[in-house]
């Protein structure tokens, strides 16, 4: 029933962990899609030595370097079973991660999507996390326009929500899961399994939020603006959505003015405006 999409590029360090803590499950999956975003390091081989013995199929895919969204793409559409998860291949599961999420969702079938909590490893120690970054549960929209509180590794998706509301963005280099549960958030509730069942490493120098660290927040300006000119909102989801591109726009803004980057500061102080602008007029 559950197909389970691992993304990775040049991970061959983790990826062999990632892959072990599916087949370690209670709950069997389907399948293994290994997405090879175009890595020199030696994933294939570790790919095709795991596979062997495997008691689950594990498929290889490979494409060149695309980036995150592309690949889940691909792993979508090539996915054949109807319930998909997601691993980030330098991330793993707990053993019971798959049993009780599809339990929750058989049980529960109303819902589309359902996440986990997580545990977060820096450099193979635990960190606490902030009250912020706790996942919330049920209509999350007004939580998700402030920061992508829906852990990647952590969902299982009916194939049906991405019939409804469309892949990932291949156009957004990093959040992409921020501007996806934008989209989705707006009419669906969200399942939290209230369980730590996902494990996550982070704070390496060749993740995207570190790549990106210095110019996150102009993506997540991008699928606000996204949102706001191609979304159907409520009137209330509007205002909302306005209010955070209006807040991130000023703290971006005068971060640029104060690095010297005027123009571009002032471009963002602007931007909101033209969006109720358009509103005063409709």
């Amino acid at each position: 029933m559950i197909s389970v999409i691992i993304p990775t590029f040049n991970r061959a360090g983790f990826l062999e962990q990632a892959i072990g803590s599916v087949l370690d499950q209670s709950c069997a999956c389907g399948e293994i899609l290994v997405v090879d975003d175009g890595s020199n390091d030696g994933t294939s081989e570790i790919v095709r030595r795991i596979s062997r013995p495997a008691k689950v199929p594990i498929r290889y895919l490979y494409q060149e370097n695309k980036g995150a969204s592309a690949s889940r793409n691909m792993g979508i559409v090539e996915a054949r079973h109807d319930f998909l998860c997601f691993l980030d291949s330098d991330d793993r599961w707990a053993p019971h991660k798959l049993k009780m999420q599809l339990e929750a969702m058989e049980h529960q079938p109303q819902y589309l999507i359902s996440h986990t909590r997580e545990l977060w490893y820096r450099q193979g120690m635990q960190v606490n996390q902030k009250k912020k970054h706790a996942p919330p549960h049920g209509e999350i929209f007004n939580r998700a326009l402030q920061m992508c509180v829906v852990g990647m590794s952590t969902v299982m998706v009916r194939r049906e929500l991405f019939t409804r509301y469309g892949l990932f963005a291949e156009d957004m280099l990093c959040c992409e899961d921020y501007d996806l549960w934008l989209r989705v958030s707006r009419k669906e509730k969200f399942l939290l399994v209230d369980e730590a069942l996902t494990l996550k490493n982070g704070g390496r120098a060749d993740q995207l939020s570190v790549i990106h660290r210095l110019g996150m927040d102009t993506w997540r300006i991008r699928s606000l603006c996204r949102l706001l000119e191609r979304a159907q909102l409520s009137s209330e989801q509007h205002v909302q959505a306005l209010a955070e591109l209006e807040r991130k726009c000023i703290i971006y803004g005068k971060g640029c003015i104060k690095h010297g980057r005027s123009e571009e500061g002032q471009r963002y102080l602007v931007l909101p405006e033209q969006f109720r602008v358009r509103k005063e007029r409709s």
